[in-house]
């Protein structure tokens, strides 16, 4: 390979949505769900999609995981086009979506089901992702026996356990209580820590976009567009308490609940 071309190729974003547009049938016509959504996604990098409901922020998900081939536009990883699902993108639901007759190793090892290995490096696979959301312990449980937060944590493991480089969270913890929402926010910014993975949020809540997020994209509602990129320059550990924080926090607000949706300012730096 030539220089220019490894340079080319070392530059190319992990993900490019480009132009990326969806419409849905309707009996008198149809539904124009994202219009002209274009992204590109760094290695390693957190992105948070920010938006009231209906703006489009799941349908983009289903379009990156591969669950959905009829949209408009490109998507692309390392440069080549997504067709299906593919081992390099894991997902979490806002449900934990957990089977009740299974318990954590069994659900933890539904993410290998594509995967060819032997049982012994299955096993041992499992048992490295219980052990990177701290459930070591709970391979026997079954979900009932569970907390929410626990449980949430299990398809987390779920979705990394075939080590995929880009994980999608469709508001995973919209259906927790606020602390456990919050110490599990914390937990996934340790898990990307450890592991070192690119992140796609899709979030309703300010707050959580900051925590997490090197950027936050703020979506205008229906069709789903993007508003405005939002760089959050902010050092880890987050300081929810702190001025810099507030201060994003009521811009970011500020952006959902007012405004022009044409105002498509840079981001920020």
């Amino acid at each position: 390979m030539t220089d220019a071309l490894a340079s080319s190729t070392a530059a190319l974003p992990t993900v490019r949505l480009n132009k990326v547009g969806k419409r849905f049938p309707l009996e008198n016509g149809e539904l124009e769900a994202i219009r002209d959504f274009t992204l590109d996604i760094r290695e390693g990098e957190s992105i948070a999609i920010l938006g009231s409901s209906g703006c489009g922020k799941s349908t983009l998900l289903r379009l990156l995981i591969g669950l959905d081939e009829t949209f408009d536009g490109q998507i692309l990883i390392d440069g080549q086009p997504v067709r299906g699902i593919g081992s390099e993108r894991g997902i979490v639901f806002q449900e934990h979506r957990l089977f009740p007759w299974l318990n954590v190793a069994q659900n933890v090892d539904l993410g290998l089901v594509n995967e060819n290995l032997p049982p012994e490096q299955r096993r041992r696979r499992v048992e490295e992702f219980i052990r990177l959301v701290e459930l070591d312990g709970f391979q026997r449980a079954y979900p009932h026996q569970l907390s929410g937060g626990m449980a949430q944590r299990v398809a987390i493991a779920r979705g990394l356990v075939a080590s995929p480089r880009i994980l999608l969270l469709d508001e995973p913890f919209a259906a927790l209580d606020a602390l456990t929402r919050q110490q599990m926010q914390e937990e996934l910014q340790a898990i990307r820590a450890r592991s070192g993975i690119t992140s796609l949020l899709v979030t309703h809540d300010v707050e959580e976009a900051i925590f997490i997020a090197d950027r936050v994209v703020v979506m205008a509602p229906r069709p789903g567009r993007i508003k405005r990129i939002v760089e959050i320059g902010l050092p880890h550990p987050r300081d929810r308490a702190g001025y810099d924080f507030h201060r994003l926090r009521q811009e970011l607000l500020s952006e959902l609940t007012g405004g022009s949706s044409n105002d498509r300012r840079q981001p920020r730096r």
